[in-house]
C-alpha cells in the first residue's frame, strides 16, 4: 500500500478489531490476537498486514475471484463507466447492462432475459418470487411450493435459508418461510446412509427420490425445483451418472420449473461457462453472482427463459400483471461493466480450456495424496472446483472431526497457502477440504497447493 507505514497498518488493525464485524468468524480470539487483513492481491497471490505472501486456492475465500487479482483493465472499465453514468434505478436501462445481457445470452442457448441484482441470495429470491407470482397468476396460488435439496445452499436471507439444505447454517435462525420442501441429495459417496439406495444406477434412483416427494406433496402444488449443478458448500459434490437426465424428465412430466443456482459454478468454474451445461439441462431460471465480475464489482443475475418472461406481460391491462420487484443496486452500472471485461478476459486468455487442464491436474494430485494419506476418503470435483473428504476410516466412512480438518487448513495457512473447508454446514459433516483457485492457475500453482496439503496432512495425522 503506497505511503502506508507499519504504524498506519497497526492503526488499521486496531480499527478493524474495534469496529468491524467479520463474516463467519468467532471474534473472541481477536481480543488477544489480530484479525487477518488482506492488503494487496496480484494474480493468484495475496499479502496480509504483516507482508506475508499467500497463494489463494479459494479465489477470495468464497470462490469469487475467477480471473485473479490486480486486473487493471477491469478497474479501468469500472472507472470509465461510473464517471459517465454510475447509477439509475432498474426501471430504465444502461449501456453496460444491455451489452452484458446480450453477451451473457450468447453463452446460454435457450435463455433470454437478465434481471440484475447485487448478490446471489438476492438473485435466488427473485426467482422464488417469480415462481410464487406465476402460481397466483396461473394456478390460483396452489402451485407455489419450491423444492430444494439436502446439502445445497442458496443464500443467507431468511427466504433463501428456507430453501437451505444445510441444517447447521440454518440453526437458530428460524422460523422460516412456508412452502419450501426438502428433497434428498444424490451424494454417491454416502449412499450407504440412504435407505434403499442401490449399487447400480444410483443416479436415476436418487432423482426418483425427488419424484417421490413431488407425489407426496401433490404435483399440482409444486411450482419449482431449485438445485446446484455441483453442490458447493455442502461438500463439493458432483452428480452421479443419469441423475440430471432423470431430473429433467421429472420436471417436464409434472410441469415444474427448473431453477439452477450457478452462484458458485457460473462463469467458468467447472471449465464451461455454466455448470449445468455439463449435463444437458434445459433450465427455466439460472442464477449467478460470485464469478460474474470476479469480485471487482457487486453484481448478480437472475436469468430466465422467454417462456417465463412472457408470463409477466400477457395482460398489459392488469396493473398487477408484471413482476413488481426492484433491486436498488441492480441499477449500478459498475457490475455489468466489470462483468463485460471479466468475460472478455476469460475468452481472450482461453481460461475455460485452462480450467479443464488444471482441474484435471488438481484432481490427479489429490488422488495421489489419497494413495498416500488414508485419511482422504473421497476426491471429487469438476474443473477448478475440487474437494477431498476426510474420514477416520475408509471402510465405515466415519467423518473426520472438524477440529482436525481445521488443523489442516491452519497448517496450510502457516505455509502461505489458503485452502478451504466446509464450514458450519452439515452437523458432523464439516469434513471436506475445498479448493477453487482462480481460472488463471498454472501447473506450478496447483502443485504448490497440493504439496502444502501433503505436508499438512502429514503433520496433523502423522
Amino acid at each position: 500500500m503506497d505511503g502506508m507505514t507499519a504504524n498506519d497498518l497497526s492503526h488499521v488493525v486496531d480499527a478493524d478489531r474495534a469496529h468491524v464485524w467479520h463474516h463467519l468468524v468467532q471474534h473472541k480470539p481477536f481480543e488477544t490476537g489480530e484479525p487477518k487483513i488482506i492488503v494487496e492481491g496480484k494474480g493468484m497471490r495475496v499479502w496480509d498486514q504483516n507482508g506475508k505472501e499467500h497463494i489463494d486456492a479459494v479465489s477470495g475465500g468464497v470462490w469469487t475471484v475467477n480471473v485473479g487479482y490486480g486486473r487493471e483493465s477491469i478497474a479501468n472499465a469500472v472507472r470509465d463507466q461510473i464517471l459517465k453514468m454510475n447509477f439509475f434505478g432498474g426501471t430504465t436501462g444502461s449501456i453496460p447492462g444491455a451489452l452484458f445481457a446480450e453477451k451473457l445470452m450468447s453463452k446460454m442457448p435457450g435463455m433470454k432475459r437478465v434481471y440484475y441484482a447485487n448478490s446471489g441470495s438476492e438473485a435466488n429470491e427473485k426467482a422464488f418470487k417469480m415462481v410464487r407470482q406465476i402460481a397466483h397468476k396461473r394456478y390460483g396460488g396452489k402451485k407455489h411450493k419450491i423444492l430444494y435439496r439436502d446439502r445445497d445452499y442458496h443464500g443467507s436471507t431468511l427466504a433463501t435459508m428456507s430453501a437451505g439444505g444445510q441444517d447447521e447454517r440454518n440453526a437458530q435462525y428460524g422460523p422460516f418461510a412456508p412452502g419450501f420442501v426438502r428433497v434428498p441429495h444424490c451424494m454417491e459417496y454416502r449412499k450407504h446412509e440412504q435407505d434403499g439406495a442401490p449399487e447400480e444406477n444410483y443416479g436415476v434412483w436418487a432423482a426418483n427420490q425427488i419424484e417421490e416427494v413431488i407425489l407426496r406433496e401433490g404435483p399440482d402444488t409444486v411450482g419449482a425445483l431449485c438445485l446446484e449443478p455441483v453442490t458447493a458448500g455442502g461438500g463439493v459434490i458432483t452428480p452421479p451418472d443419469g441423475y440430471w437426465e432423470r431430473v429433467q424428465e421429472i420436471c417436464d412430466k409434472y410441469d415444474i420449473l427448473l431453477h439452477i443456482d450457478e452462484v458458485v459454478c457460473g462463469v467458468g468454474r467447472t471449465g464451461v461457462w455454466f455448470g449445468y451445461q455439463n449435463y444437458g439441462i434445459k433450465p427455466d431460471f439460472v442464477t449467478m453472482a460470485k464469478g460474474v465480475a470476479s469480485g471487482y464489482a457487486a453484481i448478480s443475475c437472475c436469468v430466465t427463459s422467454e417462456k417465463v418472461f412472457d408470463l409477466f406481460k400477457d395482460d398489459a391491462s392488469d396493473p398487477m400483471n408484471y413482476f413488481r420487484d426492484i433491486s436498488t443496486f441492480g441499477g449500478c452500472t459498475a457490475g455489468p461493466a466489470a462483468a463485460m471485461e471479466n468475460m472478455r478476459i476469460i475468452e481472450d486468455e482461453d481460461l475455460l480450456a485452462n480450467t479443464l487442464v488444471m482441474g484435471e491436474r488438481m484432481l490427479a494430485n489429490l488422488q495421489a495424496l489419497a494413495e498416500k494419506h488414508p485419511v482422504i476418503g473421497d476426491v471429487r470435483g469438476k474443473g477448478l472446483f475440487c474437494g477431498a473428504e476426510l474420514v477416520t476410516d475408509r471402510k465405515t466412512k466415519e467423518p473426520m472431526d472438524e477440529k482436525r480438518v481445521g488443523a489442516v487448513v491452519a497448517d496450510c495457512m502457516q505455509q502461505g497457502v489458503i485452502i478451504g473447508a466446509t464450514n458450519r454446514s452439515i452437523p458432523s459433516r464439516n469434513n471436506t477440504l475445498t479448493f477453487s483457485p482462480a481460472l488463471i492457475a498454472t501447473a506450478d500453482d496447483i502443485d504448490e497447493i497440493t504439496e502444502a496439503v501433503d505436508r499438512a496432512l502429514g503433520r496433523v495425522f502423522g
